[in-house]
């Protein structure tokens, strides 16, 4: 029996939304105390439950909003989810936001060293692993730059090399691979085939349904914050794709229309 990375049971994410926006602090403590703001309760996820088992490739999909980011953000740990129970087990590396622990006046040589401590590695295996991430990521002499200096593209070849040469247990995507050239975006996804091939969990959320019918056999479809399929991935995509029908996200279904969202 394959051991459970990823389990979620009834999972419930709540977020509290301020409808007014104050023109000052001191006007938001005010009006929060004295009950003047407009503020109201939304799930972004509903009793949501799943499981995703070692050796996984497992695609998220759904429109914006639906709950796919909140989803990852969880199994990440950025979010600790309102009520349920959320259980992960292995090393992650979590690629959900273009940037995300880099410090903009460092380089890119010296963020391979932050990020890599993040992500717990300890020094003396950055520095053996340090060669093959800037050969991967391909910045040539902006290595040496400040990443405040990188277009995002940068940032995602940086980000990607530095998570998925720590070897990770647990690999999420959230949508960053949109940003990134032809190459490396085919670079990229031999990667994760590799990954894959290997037995390592990925779960990947896209609005690009080529990326996860060639990455993933299992599809989760999310809608509303809950859960409208959950299986063999042509059978969830197609179901996705029809809820698509006379939505202005239809076009956005191949690699280069992707876009964030969730």
């Amino acid at each position: 029996m394959s051991l459970s990375r990823i389990r979620f049971e009834n999972v419930v994410q709540r977020f509290r939304v301020i409808r007014e926006r104050p023109d000052t602090l001191r006007e938001a403590f005010t009006r929060l105390f004295r009950g003047g703001s407009r503020v109201f309760e939304f799930d972004a996820l509903k009793g949501v439950s799943f499981t995703i088992a070692e050796g996984e490739a497992v695609g998220i999909v759904g429109r914006n909003g639906s709950g796919k980011s909140t989803t990852l953000k969880i199994i990440a740990g950025v979010y600790r989810a309102s009520s349920g129970r959320v259980e992960v087990s292995g090393k992650m590396a979590p690629l959900i936001e273009l940037g995300a622990g880099f410090h903009g006046d460092l380089t890119g040589r010296e963020n391979i060293v932050v990020n890599g401590l993040l992500l717990g590695l300890s020094r003396r295996e950055i520095m053996a692993r340090e060669d093959r991430i800037v050969d991967f990521a391909g910045l040539g002499d902006f290595i040496d730059s400040p990443v405040k200096q990188y277009s995002s593209g940068m940032y995602m070849r940086l980000g990607f090399a530095v998570a998925t040469e720590v070897d990770p247990d647990i690999l999420l995507i959230d949508e960053i691979l949109a940003v990134g050239d032809g190459d490396f975006q085919q670079k990229c996804m031999a990667r994760i085939e590799e990954f894959r091939q290997r037995g390592k969990t990925i779960v990947l959320v896209s609005h690009a349904v080529a990326t996860i019918q060639q990455l993933c056999p299992r599809a989760i479809f999310l809608e509303g914050g809950t859960i409208v399929a959950d299986g063999p991935a042509g059978e969830v995509l197609a179901r996705y794709i029809e809820s698509l029908e006379g939505h202005q996200e239809a076009p956005h279904l191949t690699q280069e229309g992707a876009r964030a969202g969730g």
